[in-house]
């Protein structure tokens, strides 16, 4: 497992934490297999109850690391999962439950995968962003659909289409985390409903679980044809210059595309 993702075991808490703090916690292909690997070992390893995805203090993911991305576009649903496929869908998968502790960042897929975890909590500092029109790309696994019926469609094309930012109030206020604390106070908090969940019928939460997330056929044929959009347009011209912006450290000049 990378040095970049901190795995750790104790009293049935597994804790999956993003350890790149001097890249604000970009996530590589190799942060994504190690983080998969950790939820497939939860899902089947019966010492483990509960599993907190958590990241260094002030930063949760400042998403895909862009310069890694771009080595090997994924493709998702193609064929071999790359590994953002791979943590997404052992995220999905994970009958355990699993609980998001946000302080600070949290963008592009530090959001999505909020989306699919059970209970969400964030510091008062935290900002949460999906900037994929901006980096003229798509939503990912299932947010077209999820963001749209967490928080209703308008409000939600603050995030998809404009690419605004949300403070953790309103993240909050919408139903995309269930509490906001203060950055001292948060993992105490988390770990405190961890403890609670983990002392709790195994089989019974397993079982509950499983019923709140049985609709997931229709789900994953959201994420397949996301997947074949996004894969479109990571050949696209306007990608391109999305990508050339980023690295010349400029604004995106898509009045030539489209």
């Amino acid at each position: 497992m990378t040095h970049d993702i901190q795995a750790g075991l104790d009293a049935g808490i597994m804790t999956l934490r993003f350890n790149r703090p001097t890249k604000k916690n970009a996530i590589t292909r190799a942060m994504y297999t190690a983080l998969a690997e950790g939820l497939e070992r939860a899902d089947t390893d019966n010492s483990v109850r509960v599993v907190v995805i958590a990241g260094a203090p002030g930063v949760f993911t400042a998403g895909n690391d862009l310069i890694d991305f771009m080595e090997a576009p994924p493709h998702i649903g193609g064929g071999d999962a790359p590994p953002v496929e791979r943590f997404m869908r052992a995220l999905m998968a994970c009958r355990k439950p699993v609980i998001a502790a946000v302080d600070g960042l949290a963008i592009g897929i530090g959001v999505t995968l909020l989306l699919h975890c059970d209970l969400a909590y964030a510091s008062d500092r935290s900002v949460f962003r999906t900037p994929f029109v901006d980096l003229a790309l798509v939503p990912e696994f299932g947010s077209s659909v999820l963001l749209p019926g967490l928080a209703g469609r308008v409000v939600a094309n603050e995030l998809l289409m404009l690419g605004e930012s949300w403070d953790a109030q309103r993240a909050a206020a919408k139903g995309l985390v269930n509490a906001v604390h203060a950055p001292d106070d948060l993992e105490r908090e988390v770990m405190a409903r961890a403890q609670i969940l983990a002392a709790k019928a195994p089989e019974a939460l397993r079982q509950t679980k499983a019923l709140m997330t049985a609709g997931q056929d229709a789900l994953m044929a959201v994420i397949r044809t996301e997947g074949e959009v996004f894969a479109r347009q990571l050949s696209s011209a306007e990608f391109s210059e999305a990508v050339n912006a980023f690295l010349e450290r400029r604004a995106p000049d898509f009045s030539k595309t489209g």
